[in-house]
């Protein structure tokens, strides 16, 4: 078995990492163990199985199966958790404000646990819409399960996303058969053919501004504001993104600094001056703020 060392920044926590990845929900994307967390990546359009462990001040990442490809496997595990972030700047902001200064100890370390791949990113969003998470993690195990790469390793099956062109190929009758609705189904499968037809990727939204980037995004039929902040927050890391729309964000909102559970966009735009720059860690933040150890949070 081969391994691989990455050092980690200061203000990391794995810990706080791993019980967000988890969140008592049944991901079929990565596998959450103890002390670890084991997942399945595409690497030169091979699977490669890895395991990740706190050490020190490195992760240990086990290459399980595939190539050990160092620089791809730790790029990818770079951009999950984050680690080329300083958090110190968005500490001093939270410091700042009273009523979110305890999320500093309460929950150091946590980092913006992203989603990579833009287009598994899109899915997700659009899966989440307007259901439980419960369901909405039901859902996505039964795309994954029937049009994913499964690859079984000591008698458990890990699963890659389904590609853009099995998805853009689908029928909305086949989908609706997994319980998706027929708009959710025909969004999937429009967000599917603009990734197999190129017309959109990751590296294009890259070069684009923030605000171009949303542009592009919400022109695209069934994504609209809170789906574009949030893909562009979880995918490209934009931390200027704020998920205008989001029920939990506005049940923290409401808890912590006495907001309606509706508030006025202004109310909102007022509130998040006060987090210039990292609007994205101050939304993953108050998601987290939702939930105590051993609960679920209901914010995808």
């Amino acid at each position: 078995m081969n391994q691989i060392f990455l050092p980690v920044p200061p203000q990391f926590s794995f810990q706080e990492c791993l019980w967000f990845l988890d969140r008592n929900y049944d991901d079929c994307l990565h596998e959450v163990r103890e002390n670890s967390v084991l997942k399945l990546l595409s690497i030169h359009e091979k699977p490669t199985l890895i395991e990740i462990k706190a050490l020190d001040n490195h992760l240990q990442i086990d290459v399980l199966t595939g190539e050990c490809a160092k620089d791809e496997i730790c790029h990818f595990v770079t951009e999950w958790f984050d680690l080329e972030r300083d958090l110190m700047p968005f500490y001093q902001l939270l410091a700042k404000d009273d009523d979110l200064a305890y999320m500093i100890t309460d929950y150091h370390g946590l980092r913006l646990l992203g989603i990579p791949d833009l287009f598994e990113a899109l899915c997700w969003s659009i899966i989440g819409q307007q259901i439980n998470l419960s369901f909405a993690y039901k859902l996505k195990r039964r795309l994954t399960e029937t049009y994913g790469y499964k690859q079984t390793y000591e008698g458990k099956d890990f699963y890659l996303f389904p590609k853009p062109e099995i998805i853009a190929r689908l029928t909305v009758e086949e989908l609706r058969n997994m319980q998706f609705s027929t708009r959710k189904a025909e969004y999937l499968m429009e967000i599917a053919r603009t990734f197999s037809e190129k017309t959109l990727s990751k590296t294009m939204l890259e070069g684009f501004s923030t605000a171009e980037a949303i542009k592009a995004l919400v022109a695209i039929r069934g994504i609209g504001e809170w789906t574009a902040n949030y893909a562009l927050m979880k995918s490209l890391k934009r931390l200027e993104c704020v998920t205008y729309g989001d029920v939990g964000l506005y049940n923290a909102l409401n808890a912590l600094k006495g907001l309606p559970k509706k508030p006025l966009r202004a109310d909102l735009e007022t509130f998040f001056k006060g987090f210039e720059k990292w609007e994205a860690y101050t939304v993953f933040y108050l998601w987290r703020s939702l939930a105590v150890k051993n609960k679920a949070i209901q914010s995808i």
